[in-house]
């Protein structure tokens, strides 16, 4: 992957190293026979990750190039196009009907708007979106702002209950930091210690968020870089929560969910949406099951329909032209609230900038942001420049050849704008 390694040490049979850029550290044993290396992973919580010795090279598989330029295609059309550029994973493939996969799919362009689905999806099943919920959260930050209830610049540590951490000396992490990636934060907490590995999040609620605060401290790094956390959007969550006397659910019903009207777009779904949940798979097409994320609801924990997420698109497509579905204080500030949740903030990745949330792209113009969980990934963008956008929801999580969803939803980026597409073959 071309990520620096540092602090290797071999002695005896005891292996390590770290990877800085990451935050990762990797522990563990040579073999007797010197070919096998068995160990952890940790990059907040240890993940077992065991190397073996090939005799010869392995081979990556080669990446298909990428298929033809057709002109821009509309958001009427784009089905019909797809129902070719499909063809092969429908029959063989990411969907094909062995594997239980089913995906929908929702784009609006210049207006116009259609939702439909593959496989064994509906066009009203309800999926979790996994990291796009992130762009909730922001949301929900950049509502509280203009509400004034708190600052950009405002100490996480303020917002939590008082005693939880210690006032550090010097710089401390501001609620701007948490949403821009910037904190300096670990992807996940050290004491991240699930009991049902199937539900991880499950049994991590607010209180072990605390303890783990406690012991880490909430001071700033000097020049703290792009950094992915779930940790620290589940802190986000959290600390807006907080402030505001309410559970993160109740939270996100309040300033954005009510005011968009959004049916299907929850954590906990009632018994009728349930029904519409469609099961999840794992990235080698098992059964999977569905993820209670607790304190990490506001990193991951947000669950909805193609329709839904296409409405919330609509909103960041043209927050000027936004008519609210019921009247409140929330519904009020929601415009502004979402335009300034566009302003980039930060440096990301290679070509990429951060809003609250958001990553931008230099070259498409595309916001966009992907999820996954354990038997969903997701993949959202919107072009303000282009005037469309797109959701893909699919019931599979990332597999061997990383993240179809991820793939889909850029080729549909492409088509719509015109562009050679990333190809859909295995």
């Amino acid at each position: 992957m071309g990520l620096e390694c540092a602090n290797v040490v071999f002695s005896g049979n005891d292996f390590s190293f770290d990877v800085p850029v990451v935050h990762g550290h990797w522990s563990g044993k040579l073999s007797a026979d010197g070919n096998a290396l068995a160990g952890t992973w940790s990059q907040g919580s240890p993940l077992p990750l065991n190397f073996a010795r090939q005799p010869v090279a392995l081979a990556a598989k080669p990446i298909s190039p990428p298929d033809p330029a057709l002109a821009p295609v509309s958001a009427s059309d784009l089905q019909s196009v797809l129902d070719k550029d499909l063809a092969d994973a429908l029959k063989t493939g990411q969907l094909a009907p062995s594997t239980g996969a089913g995906v929908s799919i929702a784009v609006v362009e210049h207006g116009v708007r259609r939702v439909f689905s593959y496989g064994a999806a509906k066009p009203d099943s309800i999926f979790e979106i996994g990291s796009i919920t992130k762009t909730f959260t922001g949301l929900i930050l950049s509502q509280l702002v203009e509400q004034g209830k708190v600052k950009f610049n405002e100490p996480v540590r303020e917002l939590l209950p008082p005693g939880i951490v210690a006032k550090p000396v010097g710089d401390e992490i501001t609620l701007l930091d948490l949403a821009t990636q910037h904190s300096g934060l670990p992807r996940m907490p050290d004491n991240f210690k699930p009991a049902d590995p199937s539900n991880p999040c499950a049994d991590y609620g607010p209180s072990n968020l605390y303890t783990f605060l406690a012991k880490q401290g909430v001071a700033k790094p000097a020049a703290p870089g792009f950094l992915y956390s779930n940790l620290g959007f589940g802190l986000l969550g959290q600390a807006l929560a907080a402030r505001s006397s309410l559970s993160y659910p109740a939270l996100l019903r309040d300033e954005v969910i009510d005011p968009l009207g959004l049916k299907d777009t929850t954590i906990s779904l009632t018994p009728e949406q349930l029904s519409r949940f469609i099961p999840g798979h794992s990235g080698d097409h098992q059964p999977a099951h569905a993820w209670d994320l607790n304190a990490f609801a506001g990193a991951g924990g947000v669950r909805s329909t193609a329709g839904d997420m296409l409405t919330y698109l609509e909103a960041n497509l043209h927050p000027e032209a936004l008519k609210p579905a019921a009247k409140s204080t929330a519904a009020s500030t929601l415009s502004a609230a979402l335009s300034q949740q566009h302003e980039l903030r930060a440096d990301a990745m290679p070509g990429t900038r951060i809003a609250l949330a958001w990553l931008f792209e230099s070259e498409s113009g595309n916001y966009w942001h992907n999820g996954a969980t354990g038997g969903y990934s997701a993949y959202a963008f919107f072009n303000p420049k282009g005037d469309y956008a797109a959701v893909v929801l699919l019931n599979t999580t990332l597999g061997s050849t990383g993240s179809f969803a991820d793939r889909l939803g850029q080729h549909i980026s492409q088509r719509l704008a015109g562009k050679p597409v990333i190809s859909l073959a295995e």
